[in-house]
């Protein structure tokens, strides 16, 4: 089925773009979304004559979304779950889990915007994905513990990999760069390469 576009839908397509897909994602999604229209010359002709409107309310929607997404930025949530000792969880944390906690830290998201393709089911942190618009997405630091503590001492252990893995990256510059230049006894640079006289 071919539909247009109305707004940006990711991996599909861009606003007033006519795109090919299954007539089941067109009448269970895009449809009752309003996200596009059937294609036929009656809805070109209204698309047409609505497009400056559509982008207009495209732009104010994506401006809101991207002061959100600044005051998002950095955003880390602890989820306090009961887990085995092998650390799998009893029961799982949802799209829907997510989105309620955002809503108690102050932002109104719902779960179709948390990008989730399966449910949490262990303990650690994870980069979740939020769509505040189709061209705003935010990474927000999700952390499940067995408890505050355990959630304190996981970030501290990611921060100090992440400061390890940081040096590590330092120290192999440094020795890159101490590979490509040599120096002599007064500390002055000289090539490498041995250069050698051939008699004449």
């Amino acid at each position: 089925m071919e539909v247009i576009l109305l707004e940006r839908v990711e991996n599909l397509g861009f606003m007033g773009d006519i795109v090919n897909v299954r007539p089941g994602y067109a009448r269970n999604y895009l449809l009752p979304q309003s996200k596009a229209l059937r294609k036929s010359d009656a809805n070109l002709r209204y698309f047409e004559t609505q497009k400056a409107e559509l982008e207009a309310r495209n732009l104010k929607r994506r401006q809101d979304a991207e002061q959100v997404a600044e005051r998002m930025a950095g955003l880390s949530i602890v989820l306090v779950r009961q887990a085995s000792e092998g650390g799998q969880l009893y029961g799982s944390v949802s799209a829907r889990d997510l989105a309620d906690t955002l809503k108690d830290e102050g932002f109104t998201v719902g779960r179709s915007q948390v990008q989730l393709n399966a449910p949490l089911k262990a303990l650690g942190t994870t980069e979740v994905r939020v769509s505040l618009h189709p061209e705003v997405v935010v990474a927000v630091t999700v952390t499940i513990a067995r408890s505050l503590e355990d959630a304190e001492r996981q970030a501290a252990a990611a921060q100090a990999a992440a400061d390890a893995e940081a040096a590590t990256e330092a120290d192999d510059l440094v020795e890159d760069l101490d590979g490509a230049v040599d120096l002599d006894a007064d500390g002055d640079a000289q090539d490498i390469e041995d250069v050698t006289d051939e008699p004449e």
